[in-house]
């Protein structure tokens, strides 16, 4: 069969974190969205996963790239790059033709003509012969299974890597949306500059991820805590070796600023909500997705704070990629998806 299949449909959600791709109903690749380059030629060297285990460790003759950065692509011919080798990963038989390809992309609601753009050449020049693009919280919201063409307001708070995007969906549109560049790497960064204030401790990008899995929490009392997550590293000042045990309330206060800024964010698309939305939402509540959405405590935070019931959604990590998919198998249906 392989060898006679002109037509190749995959769904991808490129992420500024990570990337994932759809084939056939099945997630086939999940892997970080870095490429690695050599210098000499400008070949790839590795992507993915594989790339990402380089990051800060490259030998001379070769760097790591993260072509994504807040959600939009900011390095074109990396992103091609990665695109070309995340695709190759779907199939790895051998056809005697190249198939044609069908992509659907889902891309920031916030994106610029510009931005979308990029990610259509980015997508066509990586072998997409018939490019589609979906909003982030269009997808999310076809990946919880909520019913987007529907008479009725359903409202999504996607937190990814680099963008929070926040949008409430009625009739098979986007009514009210505010997408900020504000999420996942910057909760990192608030990690990273904190061990360096506050311990003196040189943490990497890698390990301030590591922090706010174990211990992150937008809370600063929770009813189930986490153990305090001992960092290892060098002194700033002497170099000398070092260990910190880290605790979920500390995290708590240092990323307090940035769970701020996505909360007003979201009180920001309620006001411009209209009035038979917002008791939609009241009844229906609203949907948390991406990696943010696992950071402890924080739906019950924003439930306290806002009034309205959050609720995390199945598997938030992938409602996006899922929805991505269910836009693919529905091309000649969904009027939102953008050519």
């Amino acid at each position: 069969m392989g060898l006679f299949t002109f037509t190749q449909e995959i769904a991808m959600d490129l992420g500024t974190a990570n990337s994932i791709i759809i084939h056939n109903d099945k997630i086939v690749v999940d892997q970080p969205s870095v490429v690695a380059i050599k210098n000499k030629n400008e070949e790839v060297f590795a992507v993915g996963a594989r790339a990402a285990q380089m990051e800060g460790k490259e030998p001379p003759g070769i760097r790591t790239i993260r072509p994504l950065r807040d959600g939009v692509i900011a390095d074109f011919k990396a992103a091609e790059q990665m695109i070309r080798g995340l695709v190759k990963m779907v199939s790895s038989r051998r056809r005697l033709f190249t198939p044609s390809l069908r992509m659907v992309v889902c891309i920031p609601s916030g994106s610029t003509e510009v931005e979308i753009r990029a990610v259509r050449d980015s997508s066509e020049h990586a072998g997409g012969r018939d490019v589609y693009m979906i909003y982030e919280p269009m997808a999310a919201a076809l990946g919880i299974g909520l019913d987007v063409e529907a008479p009725e307001g359903n409202m999504i708070v996607d937190i990814g890597g680099g963008s929070t995007e926040i949008a409430v969906i009625s009739l098979g549109g986007i009514v009210s949306n505010e997408s900020i560049r504000i999420a996942g790497n910057e909760l990192t960064l608030d990690i990273q500059e904190h061990m360096g204030r506050v311990h003196n401790l040189k943490v990497g990008t890698a390990e301030a991820e590591r922090i706010k899995i174990n211990v992150g929490s937008a809370l600063p009392l929770l009813e189930n805590p986490p153990e305090p997550y001992v960092v290892c590293g060098a002194n700033k000042m002497t170099a000398l070796p070092m260990e910190v045990p880290v605790t979920y309330e500390e995290i708590s206060h240092c990323i307090e600023k940035t769970i701020m800024k996505i909360e007003s964010a979201v009180l920001g698309a309620l006001e411009n909500t209209p009035p038979e939305l917002y008791s939609d939402i009241m009844r229906n509540g609203v949907y948390l997705a991406g990696g943010g959405a696992l950071i402890r405590g924080l739906a019950k935070r924003f439930s306290d704070k806002i009034g309205i019931d959050f609720k995390i959604a199945e598997d938030p990590l992938h409602a996006v990629a899922k929805g991505t998919g269910v836009a693919l198998k529905n091309i000649g249906k969904f009027s939102f998806l953008i050519r």
